[in-house]
């Protein structure tokens, strides 16, 4: 099969065509033939190992896993003997951060993992970004215990993530308060903020406005800067690790104390999760903001694309025919 691999970390150009082996399927495996796939921040950061701890995960010296995408849609195109939840032309669509795959045209995930169906109507390349940016906003959100009568402020609300927040926070019913860019502003208030701030003409610190929840959902901010910001018993998370890596100490640090702290929840994702996921999605309370479009052999122009960190929600791979 057709697939877009790595066998050394570095930047976009390491990525390059391969024609490799079809994955073949465990007894609770389900293979899928992907038809879209994205381009997003957590491939970029295994694909470059610029934090030298993901190679704890990927690979010390070389990559384990040579074919990335962590989200995908696509159809199911063969079963395991036990498998129940799915069968042959189901159209799937998921997160897997363990065994990627989905730039190539065929993956392989367990039934229990983070899959299942596309919502009814839902096009493909619009399913495979329903669970990257949203996952790791879902889990922010949940570490944070955000209530309905609660103020968050959301550090940049054009991202896949900071996006995925803005609409998962307000269906909680929650008063969010998201900085961007100016030019994308509209863009941000359709998405459900409550106040929007241009953060190239306004410094969000400056305001009478405390928060329960400061997200900082691209990591420019840092907990010095927005502590004065936060509630008594406020909460500050970060996307990022921090200069010197100072969100895991600060982390550990709060830990043993009370009043405002700064979190670092490790993500996780269930079946149970990509399931709520969908379900917000079919309720109206969720949708993926998408930028643009690559064709499978534009990969390269996609990685930097996004490294630009300029992108505006999604980017999607297209990698199959439907038909």
């Amino acid at each position: 099969m057709k697939a877009q691999i790595y066998t050394q970390y570095g930047p976009p150009s390491v990525i390059h065509f391969a024609e490799i082996t079809k994955p073949s399927i465990g007894k609770s495996d389900i293979l899928i033939q992907v038809i879209a796939s994205t381009v997003n921040r957590t491939d970029s950061g295994f694909r470059s190992a610029e934090y030298f701890v993901s190679r704890f995960f990927s690979g010390l010296f070389r990559p384990n896993q040579p074919v990335l995408g962590c989200e995908f849609a696509g159809i199911v195109s063969e079963i395991g003997s036990e498998v129940s939840k799915f069968k042959a032309g189901d159209r799937v669509f998921g997160f897997d951060d363990e065994g990627f795959g989905g730039h190539a045209e065929f993956k392989v995930i367990h039934e229990n993992k983070g899959v299942t169906l596309i919502p009814e109507g839902l096009d493909f390349e619009t399913a495979a970004a329903l669970s990257e940016g949203s996952h790791y906003a879902l889990g922010n959100i949940r570490a944070a215990n955000v209530h309905a009568d609660h103020h968050v402020l959301v550090i940049g609300g054009t991202g896949a993530i900071g996006s995925a927040a803005i609409q998962l926070i307000k269906a909680i019913g929650s008063k969010v308060t998201a900085v961007c860019p100016g030019d994308h502003m509209n863009t941000v208030r359709n998405l459900g903020a409550d106040r929007v701030v241009n953060f190239q003409t306004e410094d969000f610190t400056q305001t009478e406005e405390r928060y329960e929840f400061i997200f900082d959902a691209v990591g420019k901010s840092r907990f010095s800067i927005c502590k004065p910001l936060l509630k008594e018993h406020g909460v500050y998370i970060s996307t990022e690790l921090g200069p010197g890596l100072e969100n895991i100490f600060l982390a550990l640090k709060h830990k043993f104390t009370s009043g405002k702290k700064l979190l670092f929840p490790i993500p996780s994702f269930s079946q149970e999760d990509i399931n709520f996921l969908k379900n917000q999605y079919e309720q109206g309370h969720f949708k993926p903001l998408i930028d643009r479009v690559y064709e499978f052999d534009q990969i390269v122009e996609a990685y930097t694309y996004v490294e630009t960190g300029q992108k505006i929600g999604n980017v999607i791979l297209r990698v199959g025919n439907p038909n």
